[in-house]
């Protein structure tokens, strides 16, 4: 999925930001998302319930409303493409700060 998001940042910048292409962009970081939870959830069957990699998920909160804002921005896209881009941008701040839960866990194991 990553692959065509540069094709789809092209468009939108083509179309001024329109609709279409505002919710395609929005639609492949969900997908992205949507892959990434799909390989976290085959790791964790992998390794186990109690596993290091299971504490350091915990609940994943990061995750869920990342899927959840992507949803709501490709959404919201159909309406208002600014609306949808602020969804997108927040989940990319989000992100911007570190998530520290794997090295939480390989500390307190040491």
């Amino acid at each position: 999925w990553l692959s065509l998001v540069p094709f789809t940042t092209s468009w939108m910048s083509e179309t001024g930001y329109a609709r279409v292409p505002t919710a395609l962009y929005g639609m492949i970081l969900l997908l992205a998302a949507i892959s990434w939870t799909i390989l976290q959830s085959s790791i964790l069957r992998q390794e186990g319930e109690r596993s290091v990699f299971a504490e350091a998920i915990g609940r994943d909160w990061k995750g869920k409303i990342s899927v959840t804002m992507y949803v709501a921005g490709v959404l919201l896209s159909m309406l208002q493409p600014w609306l949808g881009l602020a969804c997108y941008i927040i989940v990319a701040l989000l992100w911007l700060v570190p998530d520290l839960r794997f090295e939480r866990v390989a500390n307190s194991s040491d």
